[in-house]
């Protein structure tokens, strides 16, 4: 599959790409009753919040279908709180949410996902230090979202090591130089020195802050943030799937770490504006890396 930016709607799209086609989808879809990208039938401006739940598991079953068996989605979402004007609209009538509930969305979707055949594999929070200021006095400012890892199969493609995190030993002044682990695993005693050079297993929580951005979107996705989840999701030359792909974030990482990318837009400006970013990095539009490049990091962890 040749790399390509698709204009269309994502359902529709992905229904002409080939079964197990891709081996990684990395995607933020717009949140429900959030914002207006003033583009009809966008997923976001349902009128009921169960509406929203239906529509995002029926795009991502045909997501599933066309991941590898061993491929893997990870999916940004955010919550909200309802309003007196979505309970005036019904929403109440049918959810039983009140004026001022955090409604759970996230977490609506992720298991309405795994009801319908996703392995549902960890909850990353995703840390914002500088989160969008709030005027609330009676609860904490919003600072997270989730990043959900949901998989195809029991068995997928993983690379802890590609984000494995830098770890931190104290040591104690003995001759026999134990070490021991600073997190309250082991007992700490007569310790004097502190080293940092190995490693440990990524944690859930990500603190990545938002990167700095004129490309006209509200909502853009972080560099660091899709890097994350494509080093450990796939492999050089494998393809990276995003359909909801806004300004192409998902799109210029991929590519950057030679990997191929199919992303699916609903409004033709951001688009262009994908297109753009992605050319200006120097990265061929429309045409996979070259295979020698490749055939030998792909055949692990089949």
């Amino acid at each position: 599959m040749e790399s390509a930016i698709l204009l269309g709607d994502a359902a529709t799209v992905l229904a002409t790409l080939p079964d197990e086609s891709v081996q990684c989808c990395v995607t933020s879809p717009p949140f429900w009753g959030l914002r207006d990208y003033g583009v009809a039938g966008q997923i976001g401006k349902e009128e009921f919040f169960v509406e929203y739940v239906e529509r995002l598991v029926a795009v991502f079953r045909q997501v599933r279908r066309v991941l590898r068996n061993d491929g893997v989605l990870w999916l940004n979402l955010g919550d909200r709180y309802m309003s007196w004007n979505a309970i005036q609209s019904g929403a109440r009538r049918h959810t039983g949410a009140k004026d001022k509930d955090l409604i759970g969305l996230p977490w609506m979707v992720a298991f309405a996902l795994r009801a319908d055949g996703w392995w549902l594999r960890a909850d990353v929070i995703w840390s914002k230090p500088a989160p969008v200021p709030e005027s609330v006095k009676d609860r904490p400012t919003v600072s997270h979202e989730y990043v959900f890892l949901l998989t195809k199969s029991k068995r997928y493609r993983y690379d802890a090591g590609a984000i494995a995190e830098t770890a931190s030993y104290r040591v104690n002044s003995n001759k026999r130089g134990h070490k021991y682990l600073g997190d309250g695993r082991t007992k700490q005693t007569n310790l004097d020195r502190f080293e940092i050079g190995e490693t440990r297993n990524a944690r859930s929580v990500w603190s990545i802050a938002y990167d700095r951005s004129d490309n006209e979107h509200a909502a853009a996705f972080p560099v660091e943030l899709a890097r994350r989840c494509i080093v450990t999701g796939s492999r050089v030359g494998d393809v990276v799937l995003d359909p909801f792909v806004g300004t192409g974030t998902t799109c210029v990482v991929a590519s950057a770490h030679l990997r191929r990318y199919v992303g699916i837009e609903l409004n033709p400006k951001y688009v262009e504006i994908a297109k753009a970013r992605v050319e200006s990095q120097g990265a061929p539009l429309f045409v996979s890396p070259p295979r020698d490049l490749f055939e030998d990091a792909a055949t692990d962890l089949q």
